[in-house]
């Protein structure tokens, strides 16, 4: 007999602020479709979202699933009233957070197909993001938490990363030791919602300040780079 599919354990409703009634019911159906078979444990915080690892049919996956309450509104919609792919969005909040979603999915699917590293996006529906699981016994550690041992070569790994995806037609706009993890001492980019195709009016303000983030962050661990000069191996290099 198949297993019932089960809610959000107890111990995890009130965790983070996040499991209302409208988004329990969408894990439940994504639980129902055979996505994961319940919360495992949570993983991390971010400004608009909780991130928890789940079990799937194939191991474990990771779940993000936004705050429909305290999500910055505001900074969603700024980073999509520019987006040609995305309209009529202006004042409807839980329509901007259900398309922030879906925007994320997309650009991890384009970013993929460009041979960047990035989560598989494995579904989404509303308010919650279905990815593969990037680690091994425990998750991924972000870039900020374990510096990797041969720093030129990550860093030259980024900024082929960056190009693959630039040439692909699109800006991660909020790249930084945050949303980098080191996965055996290779880079994997997360977080892409707030990412940008390159016909949006702020592709390129978001491309360099992607660009002397990194440069600065890895200024300070010793070595030496040139934002100007990353930028135009970003720009020109034929992936």
């Amino acid at each position: 007999m198949p297993k019932k599919p089960r809610k959000p354990d107890e111990k995890f409703k009130v965790w983070g602020n996040v499991f209302d009634e409208f988004t329990n019911k969408t894990i439940f159906k994504l639980i129902s479709g055979g996505y994961f078979d319940g919360l495992e444990s949570p993983i991390s915080i971010g400004k608009e979202s909780n991130l928890f690892s789940a079990l799937g049919k194939q191991g474990r996956v990771m779940v993000k699933i936004y705050r429909l309450e305290t999500c910055d509104f505001n900074r969603m919609y700024d980073y999509l009233k520019d987006d040609p792919r995305y309209s009529d969005l202006k004042g409807k909040k839980r329509k901007v957070i259900f398309t922030w979603v879906q925007r994320e999915y997309r650009n991890l699917m384009k970013a993929r197909s460009a041979d960047v590293r990035v989560p598989a996006p494995l579904a989404f529906k509303n308010n919650v993001l279905v990815l593969e699981f990037i680690g091994q016994e425990e998750n991924a550690p972000k870039l900020k938490d374990q510096w990797p041992r041969e720093l030129k070569k990550f860093f030259d790994e980024i900024v082929e990363s960056m190009g693959r995806l630039y040439h692909a037609g699109l800006v991660h706009a909020d790249l930084s030791a945050f949303n980098i993890l080191n996965f055996n001492e290779h880079p994997v980019f997360i977080d892409f919602s707030q990412t940008t195709p390159l016909d949006d009016p702020n592709a390129e303000r978001f491309l360099n300040r992607d660009v002397k983030n990194l440069c600065a962050f890895f200024g300070k661990a010793g070595l030496k780079t040139d934002a100007e000069k990353t930028l135009e191996k970003i720009k020109n290099k034929k992936f």
